[in-house]
This record gives C-alpha cells, sequence and structure tokens, in this order.
C-alpha cells in the first residue's frame, strides 16, 4: 500500500442533482476490498455557482473529487492543469489533489468507454453511429477517436446540435456526418451504436432493432434495461450499459485518488448491480 494510501482520506462526488448517484456505492466497495478502512467517499449537492467555494474550503484530508453535470466544464478554470483527455473535451469528471498541492483534472469518462467496449469484445470497427449529441457524445467521439478507423453518424434534432457535433469530429479527427433524428433507425445497423440520450429518448427505436445486431452501447444505467437494449438482447446483440461505463471510469478514478493499481473491478460492479436492484 502506497503512503498516500495508508492515510485517512476524503473524496466526494459532486454535481447537482446528486441524489442519484452510484459513484459512493462504487468507491466504498473499493475501499472495503483495499483494506482503506480510514478512507470515506460523500456526495454533495454542488452547483455552479457554489463549486468555487466548495473547493476552495477543502483541507489537506482531500484526495480527490468526482464530478458530474453541471460542473464538469465549470470547475477547469479551478485547477492547475488538465490531462490531455479532459483538454480534448473541455470537460474534467476526476480532480486529483496531489501531495505539492496542485489540483490535477482527468476525464476518465473516455478510458472508461474504450475499456468497457473492450471487455465487451470491441477493439477496433470500421463505422459507428452515435444517438444524441449532448455532453456525452462528446466523450464518444473522442472514444470512437481510438476505437473506429472510419465514419462516425450522428444522428440529432436540430442544426445547431450537428454543427456542434462536426466541430467535436474536426477537433478530436474523427470523420463525422450528420443525420437528421428522424431517420434514427437507420443507426441500428451500424457495427457499434452508442446511444447518449436521456431516458425514454430511443423507446421509439427498439421496434426497428435489426435481426442481427452488432453492439449497442447504451450509457443510461437507471431504469434498466431500456427498451431498445432489451430488444437488442432479445436479437442476439451485444450490449454494453451505463453501468458498465461507470464501473470502469471509477475504477480509473480509485487508482488516482489512492494510488492503489489495480482497483477492484469485479467488486465494484457487484456492489452497482446490487445497489441498482434494490431501487
Amino acid at each position: 500500500m502506497t503512503a498516500r494510501a495508508a492515510a485517512a482520506r476524503r473524496a466526494a462526488v459532486l454535481g447537482s442533482p446528486i441524489e442519484h448517484s452510484l459513484s459512493p456505492v462504487l468507491h466504498r466497495a473499493a475501499y472495503d476490498a483495499l483494506g482503506l478502512t480510514e478512507w470515506s467517499y460523500d456526495r454533495f449537492d454542488v452547483d455552479e455557482e457554489a463549486l468555487a467555494g466548495f473547493v476552495a474550503g477543502l483541507d489537506g484530508t482531500w484526495a480527490g473529487l468526482s464530478l458530474t453535470m453541471p460542473l464538469k466544464r465549470a470547475v477547469i478554470p479551478l485547477l492547475d492543469e488538465i490531462s490531455e483527455a479532459a483538454a480534448s473535451v473541455e470537460a474534467v469528471n476526476t480532480v486529483v489533489f496531489h501531495e505539492d498541492g496542485r489540483k490535477v483534472g482527468d476525464n476518465t469518462d473516455i478510458p472508461g468507454m474504450v475499456a468497457a467496449l473492450r471487455e465487451c469484445g470491441v477493439e477496433q470497427v470500421e463505422s459507428a453511429a452515435i444517438l444524441g449529441a449532448g455532453a456525452t457524445a462528446s466523450s464518444a467521439l473522442a472514444a470512437l477517436s481510438r476505437v473506429c478507423s472510419g465514419e462516425v453518424v450522428a444522428y440529432v434534432r436540430s442544426e445547431a446540435r450537428a454543427a456542434e457535433m462536426r466541430q467535436w469530429g474536426e477537433r478530436l479527427d474523427v470523420d463525422v456526418r450528420t443525420a437528421d433524428w428522424s431517420d434514427a433507425a437507420e443507426a441500428l445497423r451500424a457495427p457499434l451504436v452508442i446511444a447518449t440520450t436521456p431516458a425514454g429518448t430511443t423507446d421509439a427505436l427498439a421496434h426497428a432493432v435489426p435481426e442481427r445486431p452488432a453492439t449497442l452501447f447504451d450509457v443510461l444505467y437507471d431504469p434498466w434495461p431500456t427498451e431498445l437494449a432489451a430488444r437488442w438482447s432479445m436479437y442476439g446483440g451485444a450490449v454494453v450499459s451505463g453501468l458498465d461505463l461507470l464501473v470502469h471510469q471509477a475504477v480509473l478514478q480509485v487508482e488516482q485518488m489512492t494510488g492503489v493499481h489495480p482497483a477492484p473491478l469485479t467488486v465494484m460492479r457487484k456492489a452497482g448491480e446490487h445497489a441498482l436492484a434494490a431501487r
């Protein structure tokens, strides 16, 4: 165990709203498995206006923070440096407080997506489709820059969103073509489909799942399965869930905050599954 891990430390997830977050369940399960009995992990409802004051009030016992919406961009000006991954999508979901006082931001969503796909057997695809164009879609594009060798088609509801996705494609060096949401059923024939939309948005597409679907990555995890994911599985397709993403990105957070490698992925996943089943 590292000296960093041996001491009593604090960590937490911040966002607003935050009561739904599974992060405390995952991180606490990791601490228990690693024997970090003096570590604690909490959740705090913090909005953009309160963020600077919250961070300024943290003392030296704090090891790190997990950040969810709407704080992933708002936190950047408060940090001393951010990783290349975080800079690529202008979003930080992880802050580590170093012993020298530096506050360093990272984005574990991107490598978390890649790891979740690889766990499902997806190493490389020739093309892909993204459903939606929100903040998660930009992280999905960044992940696809690592696993997709060809065109990515993004299905969106407005020209403004389409323009945003094309801009992200240029920035991330991904060949992005946009299409109207009314044609979203076409996406389901892609070798890899990443659904980044809110709950219920893709329900109307479930009837259009092809007889032999490939891989669906649905970033939702509650409620689960979505109608699209359930139909996809019924037809024999591979499904990666939002819980898979949450666990893989949390594994990377635990490793960065504690300095202990590897974090207990299986234990964390089981804890997440148990918590979801109890809801």
